[in-house]
């Protein structure tokens, strides 16, 4: 009876513990429903009680979100526990956040899983600072001088070319068997960027590891970053970090930046008896970047990098593959542009129709399908509707890729669409954002460019493909997988044969 007693005692003590509580996540909620001048917010769907709209979300954001705008408009509100989300969902939405109020929203709404202090990453960060500060205007202009530039790509591409030749002799040295066509063009690409920041291959293409080797942990590390986080919907929590996310994402960054660790110390060593110029890597010594800020920028460049180009290169194979008509048509082009050399970014440009297949395939499958979340840095107006300082901005660029006003036939793959089109993927034409557009465009936008479509002549024009023994091209499933960047949920199994 005492113990009953005791029991029924400590229930009546759970509204003291669970009022401060609810009185926080109340008060911060009542900021989500109308700014302090009393305008209204973007309509939206009706919250849950203290949840708001997480239930909403599911576990294909990119998807709920397209379904819930054609209910509630080109531009709507959730409230994500405490925290308030305005999504622009078409081109004119896309417009006024990333063009006309690109200053307002040039704030970067940062997840709590990433390990580092806001501090740090505003000195250190080229994709998550708060704002575009001076640190960041540092880096860009360094990446995209040293980095990015027609000059320095054009210095790469010895080493590019080196490094696709390489991925041609290992899928020739597999022919007729299967090849997982992503985890090589990863290895490839990862390459291609160690090569152009500190001179290394660091992937063989044969390694295998039981847990993924580094693109295991890329992939571990986007989905740890795209997890569904409490400390992001109420961020009094995140000192608890009651997921270990945070943790998490620390202990994969550190086996990641164990890789070029050794190497900045050996160079920093090297460099009091030489001085030589080889690489960024010099560029960053020579501009006295400590060892953490290294760390920080390479985490990003390769993370960002190899998982954009791969799931790309990837869709686009999965794409051909199924529609012989589009693949007959690319090989033709390619064949008669190549001529029995070996692709180099020189043919590029000679080849229309390949660009047009990559277009189409960033159209229907864009690398972030949700782009990397803005924050507005002032209360401001859009579309007639008021956002909120801190809110979250989201883009939607799936559901603008796949918009029946804008596209005919959006679900088809038709690279002739662009045959005849002059939009791009730079950031001025916002019916196609595959790389976002204004002061936070993607960075290295110039060198996927290059890259991803000399990977892509190089394996068609030495290959023909097929599925594995028994299967039909009508069974490949072409289901997506949602996180930061946007995966094919079942990998591309092929087997190559060598064209004569």
């Amino acid at each position: 009876m005492a113990q009953f007693l005791e029991t029924k005692e400590s229930y009546f003590l759970l509204p003291v513990f669970f009022l401060p509580l609810l009185f926080i996540i109340i008060k911060n909620l009542k900021s989500c429903f109308v700014s302090k001048n009393g305008q209204k917010l973007p309509p939206g769907p009706k919250p849950w009680p203290i949840l708001g709209n997480i239930p909403h979300i599911g576990l294909m954001p990119h998807v709920s979100l397209t379904n819930l705008a054609k209910i509630y408009g080109p531009l709507m509100s959730l409230k994500l526990g405490t925290q308030c989300m305005i999504v622009g969902s078409t081109p004119e939405a896309a417009a006024e956040i990333l063009k006309s109020k690109d200053r307002i929203f040039s704030g970067r709404y940062v997840p709590k899983a990433l390990p580092a202090t806001k501090e740090e990453l505003n000195h250190s960060s080229l994709g998550w600072t708060e704002d575009c500060n001076d640190n960041w205007k540092f880096l860009r202009t360094l990446c995209r001088a040293e980095l990015f530039s027609n000059k320095a790509l054009e210095s790469q591409a010895g080493s590019r070319e080196k490094s696709i030749t390489g991925l041609m002799n290992f899928v020739g040295s597999k022919e007729g068997e299967e090849v997982k066509v992503a985890e090589l063009v990863f290895a490839t690409v990862f390459n291609v960027l160690g090569n152009s920041m500190m001179s290394r291959d660091f992937i063989g293409l044969e390694e295998k590891n039981a847990d993924g080797g580094m693109k295991g942990l890329i992939r571990a590390l986007m989905e740890v970053a795209a997890a569904p986080n409490l400390s992001d919907f109420y961020p009094f929590l995140s000192k608890l970090d009651l997921q270990g996310i945070r943790r998490k994402s620390a202990v994969l960054m550190e086996k990641m930046q164990a890789l070029w660790e050794p190497i900045i110390e050996e160079r920093r060593k090297g460099r009091n008896n030489s001085s030589i110029h080889q690489d960024f890597l010099d560029t960053l010594l020579d501009n006295s970047f400590s060892n953490n800020r290294i760390n920080q920028l390479f985490m990003e460049l390769f993370s960002a990098g190899t998982d954009t180009t791969t799931s790309t290169v990837e869709w686009t194979m999965a794409e051909l593959f199924l529609n012989p008509k589009a693949m007959k048509n690319v090989r033709q082009e390619i064949d008669t542009e190549i001529n029995k050399d070996f692709p180099k970014n020189s043919h590029l440009m000679q080849l229309p129709y390949l660009e047009a297949c990559i277009k189409e395939t960033l159209r229907l499958h864009p690398p972030a399908p949700l782009l990397l979340p803005h924050r507005a840095l002032d209360t401001c107006q859009v579309m007639n509707y008021t956002v909120p300082k801190n809110a979250q901005v989201v883009v939607n660029a799936w559901a603008i890729g796949r918009d029946p006003s804008i596209w005919d036939e959006p679900l088809e793959f038709r690279p002739e669409r662009f045959l005849t089109s002059t939009l791009d993927f730079k950031g001025n034409d916002f019916e196609f954002l595959p790389f976002s557009a204004g002061r936070r465009i993607c960075p290295g936008l110039p060198m996927a460019v290059k890259t991803v479509p000399l990977i892509l002549a190089s394996l068609i024009y030495f290959f023909d493909w097929s599925l594995p023994r028994g299967k039909d091209p009508k069974e490949l499933n072409m289901n997506e997988k949602f996180g930061v960047t946007m995966q094919m949920e079942h990998p591309l199994v092929l087997v190559p044969t060598a064209r004569k």
